[in-house]
């Protein structure tokens, strides 16, 4: 059962990976990250893991895709495609605490990395989905992408390019089974997880339970490893429960 992970160099990709390694020890596991030596040695280093230079604000590149498809070989079937790239801040943008921080190259940053990124990757993988094994197709999304949650506003790029992206799912859950049956497409909120991208947030999230990498990928891993046709459509909270869209 092949697996690929895109952002894997992350606090959550790279737990999810090192867990996958953990439960299928042999089973290839296939990396897209913009710095593949950022990599946890611990992932970097196993022969059934291949690491591949990818960035998610960039179109994909014939190179690119020709390294997906050595890594997966001719006939190879695809079997967990997980999204776990995200972009909230950086050295060139910070959430929005109101209407005149809006950003236009911001925003399309946002949407570029949450969103874009995610539909590219599925258009160039989805031939892989094609056989009798179900394909588990998962976007890493977040509970202030739910619209109907919203109650504190603010954080403009990242809301709407996680809501956009929750639609993507959604639009992806009706056309791959059409198409690639059996698949399930699901987006999943991986609760507040201790990371780079949580860093500056450090005071008002003391308020919050605030999860290691590790439980989060174990989280994330359980609800994974259970999904079925049935679940094709969800939105998922890391405990398991639904999400309002």
């Amino acid at each position: 059962m092949t697996t690929l992970i895109a952002g894997i160099s992350g606090a959550i990709g790279s737990a999810l990976a090192e867990r996958y390694l953990h439960d299928q020890p042999a089973q290839p596991l296939i990396g897209l990250c913009r710095r593949p030596e950022m990599v946890p040695a611990a992932v970097r280093e196993q022969e059934n893991v291949t690491l591949i230079p990818w960035q998610a604000d960039a179109p994909l590149s014939e190179s690119l895709t020709d390294q997906l498809a050595e890594a997966l070989g001719p006939s190879g079937k695809l079997h967990n495609l997980i999204y776990a790239a995200g972009l909230l801040h950086d050295d060139r943008m910070f959430p929005e605490k109101r209407l005149e921080d809006l950003n236009p190259d911001a925003m399309a940053r946002a949407f570029q990395v949450n969103c874009i990124g995610f539909g590219m990757l599925v258009q160039a993988l989805a031939p892989r989905f094609r056989g009798q094994h179900l394909t588990r197709v998962a976007a890493i999304s977040a509970k202030v992408g739910s619209i109907s949650d919203n109650r504190f506003g603010g954080w403009y790029a990242y809301r709407c390019s996680k809501s956009a992206l929750n639609m993507m799912v959604r639009n992806l859950s009706i056309e791959l089974t059409r198409r690639f049956s059996p698949v399930t497409c699901v987006a999943l909120h991986p609760g507040t997880t201790e990371s780079p991208l949580s860093e500056p947030f450090s005071q008002s999230l003391a308020k919050l339970t605030v999860h290691e990498p590790e439980d989060t990928a174990s989280n994330l891993y359980r609800i994974l490893d259970g999904l079925s046709e049935n679940d094709n459509g969800r939105f998922i909270s890391w405990d398991g429960t639904d999400l309002p869209w």
